[in-house]
């Protein structure tokens, strides 16, 4: 729910590059347990994924290349940009945008996130985990969409707190969850952890993906508790061989 750092547009395409492909930019949570959260941080290979390997970048880029808009316009991706032009599409099972990933750190205070570290920090977060506490954004892969209004309301989209997004970004596939709302006329943003998870640098200000990132929410696909990634990564890889007919 915070108001959008700016400094992602001011970093070069060449800096970008490299924070993408640095060591530090790799995940760095699969496997640690998560406060407020079953010890369940990362899916295994399932029996049969030799023969029935996961949903690939490449098969739920396919399922998304035209776009059928829903959103009654476009969105910009910060505030500083003057040209609104990401629109909101849909499917039968799902909607989709394709945008930058700006980085929230918003949600419970962390060494990773807090005010020292993201100027912009605030310590509450849309939706709550089962405990009624704000997300931890530096632990659980979640997706920003924006605040409900005359553009676009993803509520009746059948989406909500919980809702499954598949995210795509340079040939790898995540899972995360819809865990905050931003400005009303901006798109395009990921916590802190789903951003490591996808390589990309998850510096709150410095840090993000200026472009080339493709969200796909799943309708009335929300999983409980939230803050399950299990969970989350369970249920979206069955919507996402569903979305690609495999299902």
């Amino acid at each position: 729910m915070r108001t959008r750092t700016f400094a992602l547009t001011t970093v070069t395409s060449a800096v970008c590059g490299a924070a993408l492909l640095g060591p530090a930019a790799l995940p760095a949570t699969a496997g640690v347990p998560v406060p407020d959260t079953p010890p369940d941080t990362r899916v295994g290979p399932a029996p049969g994924d030799v023969e029935d390997p996961a949903v690939s970048a490449e098969e739920l880029l396919a399922e998304v290349r035209s776009c059928r808009q829903i959103s009654r316009g476009r969105y910009r991706t910060d505030a500083n940009r003057s040209k609104a032009t990401v629109p909101v599409c849909g499917t039968t099972d799902a909607v989709f945008w394709k945008a930058d990933m700006d980085i929230d750190c918003d949600g419970r205070k962390t060494k990773a996130c807090n005010t020292k570290s993201d100027p912009y920090f605030q310590p509450q977060t849309a939706f709550q985990t089962s405990r009624g506490t704000p997300l931890d954004s530096a632990r659980l892969p979640f997706v920003v969409v924006p605040a409900p209004g005359r553009i676009w309301d993803y509520r009746k989209s059948g989406l909500t707190g919980g809702s499954v997004v598949a995210v795509i970004h340079k040939g790898q596939v995540r899972y995360a969850v819809i865990g905050d709302t931003g400005p009303a006329g901006i798109i395009g943003e990921g916590s802190y952890a789903l951003a490591q998870e996808l390589s990309i640098d998850p510096h709150p200000t410095t840090g993000g993906a200026a472009s080339g990132v493709t969200y796909i929410a799943f309708k009335d696909s929300r999983i409980s508790p939230i803050e399950s990634r299990a969970k989350a990564e369970r249920r979206g890889e069955a919507l996402a061989r569903a979305f690609v007919g495999r299902g």
